[in-house]
């Protein structure tokens, strides 16, 4: 399927202060900031309610900063940064925290750590020949937002009350279906490494077919 165009980035970008004052980087940053607080409620006192809703704040700015991004054409360099890495920063957070406290098992968990580790490793080989980032699929989104609306049906497993019979379920299959989908974009990500390494042409990346 191919990926309707995005609003460009003009060469003369504001200066990265005044791209963190925009709208939508804000949100981001905003995200960014609340994932100590979301591991300290987790880990912590151990406020569930708190952490949830702080989970569904989460989901709910990471769909926003991208349509605000769009609609006020405030898209940068620095918003296509933060994006992302609070997405993964949250997932990750998220999986260590329930893995300390047993809600999901080390089996679910090691495959999706270790995709953000060989992400890591493709950037900085792709940095190092002069390439950008592998740009983000549609497939990466999808699987990023599964795993963000399973995490509070998960959370809200805990327990023996009628609510966690109705959420166990609906939070396991969106758990089995968004860790399916990220692995899977994890080696999509990575066919685009290895198919950039082997031109000599450093002007980026095109995101894979049928992403």
């Amino acid at each position: 399927m191919s990926t309707p165009p995005e609003p460009s980035v003009t060469s003369e970008e504001p200066s990265l202060l005044r791209q963190a004052l925009n709208v939508p980087n804000m949100l981001s940053i905003l995200r960014l900031a609340g994932v100590p607080v979301f591991l300290w409620l987790l880990l912590g006192p151990k406020e569930d309610g708190w952490a949830l809703a702080l989970l569904v704040f989460s989901a709910l700015t990471d769909w926003l900063d991208g349509k605000l991004a769009r609609w006020l054409n405030q898209m940068s360099r620095l918003g296509q940064l933060l994006d992302p890495a609070a997405d993964r920063l949250y997932i990750l957070a998220t999986l260590i925290a329930f893995l300390i406290r047993d809600i999901v098992p080390w089996w679910l968990v090691v495959p999706l750590v270790v995709r953000e580790a060989v992400l890591g490793v493709c950037v900085l080989l792709l940095r190092r020949r002069g390439f950008a980032p592998p740009e983000v699929t549609y497939i990466g989104k999808g699987a990023t937002f599964v795993l963000m609306y399973a995490f509070p049906f998960l959370l809200l497993t805990q327990g023996g009350s009628d609510i966690a019979a109705i959420a166990r379920p609906i939070g396991y299959a969106f758990t089995a279906w968004g860790a399916v989908l990220y692995v899977y974009s994890g080696v999509l990500y990575v066919i685009q490494t290895i198919q950039a390494l082997r031109t000599a042409d450093p002007a980026g990346l095109r995101e894979a077919p049928g992403a």
